[in-house]
């Protein structure tokens, strides 16, 4: 499945599955060779649309999987069907294959206490897991700026090997091609509220909401003032999406 604009960035969902992605991370952290990785949301999709320093960013990616159903949807409508890879589901799996092969982790994003409790709860879960280095940067957090030079200087310096980023869209994505390219080692997951659901300071919707693919609306509903514009933006321009993915499946080879 592949997302292309007119500027010439395209965005390519690489990892089907959650299995998938997993066995390109631990070969990447094996080898010691980093990475970023991106979960694509409609909300991510909206702002490519618009934000041309963001496409560059994501096409930059080495490994991308969908966050939110609507992408399967498109996915399938494309002929190119992946399965849901939420962030947030991704957090505990991947902090696993770090601490097998007895490789440090960093934590950024979100704030202090959030970091702390998040790092307690991820040990707690994943036997032998080394947290070498949790950072709140400040707000709003600039992935260009000084601070986010700092921050790439103390991964460094911390030896961590994959870094969960908590900064929310574009920031995050943004940092974690920057940081990739300074340190050539280290892998950068982008997984935007994770760390906050394992800390507790973020409730996630309970399992049946999401069997019901109706996550989007309790976190509407949890937040209506900062997300319901955000999702009325997101869903507007999904016919324009369905529509180029019904083209994409067309222009597939016909066996």
């Amino acid at each position: 499945m592949q997302f292309s604009y007119p500027d010439g960035n395209a965005v390519r969902i690489n990892c089907p599955d959650s299995p998938t992605l997993l066995a390109k991370v631990r070969e990447r952290l094996a080898e010691g060779y980093g990475f970023a990785l991106a979960t694509i949301n409609v909300d991510h999709l909206q702002r490519l649309s618009e934000d041309g320093h963001f496409r560059t960013a994501y096409a930059a990616h080495d490994l991308v999987c969908a966050d939110g159903n609507p992408i399967v949807w498109l996915s399938r409508l494309a002929g190119h069907p992946v399965r849901l890879a939420p962030g947030s589901d991704l957090v505990l799996p991947l902090a696993a294959e770090a601490a097998a092969l007895d490789l440090p982790i960093a934590l950024v994003g979100s704030n202090d206490e959030s970091l702390a409790l998040a790092a307690r709860a991820m040990q707690a879960r994943v036997p032998g897991l080394r947290v070498a280095l949790t950072h709140a940067p400040g707000f709003p957090f600039d992935p260009d700026g000084a601070e986010a030079l700092g921050i790439i200087d103390s991964l460094r310096a911390s030896g961590a090997r994959l870094c969960f980023l908590a900064l929310g869209a574009p920031r995050q994505e943004l940092f974690a091609i920057r940081a990739r390219d300074a340190l050539g080692n280290v892998g950068f997951a982008s997984i935007g509220a994770g760390l906050d659901f394992l800390s507790g300071q973020q409730r996630r919707a309970p399992a049946l909401v999401r069997q019901a693919k109706m996550e989007w609306l309790w976190r509407m509903l949890s937040n209506p003032r900062r997300l319901a514009l955000r999702y009325a933006k997101g869903f507007a321009i999904l016919p324009g999406h369905a529509l180029a993915a019904i083209r994409q499946r067309s222009a597939r080879p016909q066996g």
